[in-house]
């Protein structure tokens, strides 16, 4: 059978009409020969996911997203994807988006659960979930650390500008003389502790026989410290108790009208006639002094004594 240039035409069309719809369908993730189940989700935002999307399960392949689309007005996002296995799970399993490097985007894992006796048919709606990318986790913890910098940078520049408030010519004049009061202090310091050494060079050996002295010194002590140690405080402590006694007994006697001592200190008719007593003595000897012949009672030529006169301070 001979075909005409027409019909060969046709059938050259409709081949390449066919192979591209199968190709464009291949790039979007449709396979037209394939027998896959389709599922749909439902997401406030599906940043980075987009059609031809990887969907796993368990971390292996088992799909692709198809299409993305508006459900509503509200702007909710209605997810198509493929699963290319006969592995089954309940329709309450979660379409988790996930992932989202740097470079690479977003993809959609399906987290099974199982129910005997209920499992997912294509078409089914599955429950959404977003987890935070990469980028979202960054930006997370990058936003208070940024506006810990900010305040970092706004505190810095408020330091700075009161310090070049405060630095102002006249401050810095008078560090710099501060500077160079110190660099004075630092040489003269030198200049004493030059002087210190040369001291402590000169007067070594006196230094070591005062140290020798003074552990003499110590051991002395420690041997005092011993002897001590070795004194019987008790019998100490036994003899002046003894002692106190005996004072105890000589104030209580001294105290008391008994004995001459304590006659004396209690009793005033005794310290009256000693002191008439003293009295009399002391004009006795002046008397003595100033009249001497009256108690010689003899005379070279027979002259008798002159009578007795009592002084004229004489005891009334």
């Amino acid at each position: 059978m001979k075909y005409t240039r027409e019909v060969k035409t046709a059938l050259l069309a409709i081949v390449a009409i066919v192979l591209l719809i199968f190709g464009y369908s291949f790039l979007k993730g449709k396979n037209l020969l394939d027998s896959s189940k389709t599922f749909y989700a439902v997401y406030p935002e599906v940043e980075g996911l987009s059609p031809s999307s990887t969907v796993t399960i368990n971390g292996l392949k088992v799909g692709t997203v198809t299409d993305i689309d508006f459900l509503n007005q509200d702007g909710d996002l209605l997810v198509t994807f493929t699963v290319d296995t006969d592995f089954e799970f309940s329709p309450n399993s979660v379409a988790r988006v996930y992932g989202g490097g740097i470079i690479g985007g977003k993809s959609l894992a399906i987290i099974p659960t199982y129910e005997p006796g209920n499992v997912a048919r294509s078409g089914d709606t599955l429950p959404s979930e977003m987890e935070e990318g990469l980028l979202e986790l960054v930006n997370e913890r990058l936003t208070p650390l940024q506006e810990k910098v900010e305040q970092a940078i706004v505190s810095a520049d408020s330091l700075l500008t009161s310090i070049n408030a405060v630095l102002n010519e006249d401050t810095r004049n008078n560090i710099q003389s501060t500077f160079a009061d110190l660099s004075s202090t630092v040489a003269s310091l030198k200049t004493s502790a030059a002087s210190i050494e040369g001291v402590m060079n000169r007067n070594t050996e006196k230094l070591d026989r005062t140290f020798t002295n003074l552990d003499q010194m110590t051991g002395n002590l420690n041997q005092f410290s011993d002897s001590l140690t070795q004194v019987d405080l008790g019998v100490m402590v036994r003899n002046l108790e003894k002692v106190t006694a005996d004072l105890e007994a000589v104030s209580g006697k001294l105290n008391s009208d008994e004995g001459t001592v304590g006659k004396l200190l209690t009793d005033p008719t005794v310290y009256d006639n000693v002191d008439r007593a003293t009295k009399q003595l002391e004009q006795l000897i002046q008397d003595i002094k100033l009249n001497p012949n009256r108690y010689v009672r003899f005379s070279l030529f027979g002259k008798k004594p002159e009578p007795y006169v009592p002084p004229q301070d004489s005891l009334q």
